[in-house]
């Protein structure tokens, strides 16, 4: 099975890369921010960044550090896996077990980022719920939270996935489909 694992700083491009695949190959996207609005939504709980946090932390200290990714690949057999379609692609890996998951399953990590004000602006503008309404200073701030575990390996640490990433790609354009052919090229798709 090919599997892709997309990371990257909020609002740099993760979705459009996984959708992309879905698009012009006929992947299974995947988000993992999607399974954890699914499980806040069960709980009862409101979809603010804090219990995205809480919540995926949870799961990696009971079942372990690369049990989102175990998720998605549920989510691919139960619609039809190999069978359906040619690979996965699971974006929003936020901790460095993830990463390491996908590279056991013989996958590549692919990072993307941009410039902070133009993924704010890029936040602000799709306003999919009341956690992307916020001032530049907290999205800087949430962002600086995610960005380093605080001692408990449980938790975010974007940087250590990143460290992890097979190709990096920048997104500061503001053509998606030019950059969804840039990502397509990087992966030798």
């Amino acid at each position: 099975m090919k599997i892709i694992g997309v990371a990257g700083t909020n609002g740099a491009g993760k979705d459009s890369i996984g959708e992309m695949l879905a698009e012009r190959h006929k992947w299974l996207y995947v988000s993992i921010s999607d399974i954890l609005r699914r499980g806040l939504e069960e709980q009862g709980l409101a979809i603010e960044r804090n219990n995205l946090r809480n919540l995926s932390a949870r799961w990696r200290r009971e079942s372990g550090l690369g049990v989102l990714i175990d998720k998605a690949l549920e989510t691919f057999e139960k619609d039809g896996g190999s069978e359906k379609y040619q690979g996965l692609a699971i974006a929003s890996l936020r901790n460095p077990g993830e990463a390491d998951r996908i590279h056991e399953l013989g996958g590549k990590i692919v990072w993307v980022d941009a410039d902070p004000k133009v993924r704010y602006e890029r936040i602000v503008s799709r306003l999919r719920s009341d956690e992307d309404r916020k001032t530049y200073e907290e999205f800087l701030a949430e962002e600086q939270a995610e960005m380093q575990h605080s001692g408990d390996e449980a938790t975010l640490s974007i940087s250590a996935v990143k460290a992890l990433a097979d190709i990096s790609l920048e997104n500061n354009g503001k053509d998606l489909e030019a950059f969804k052919d840039v990502a397509e090229k990087a992966l030798h798709l």
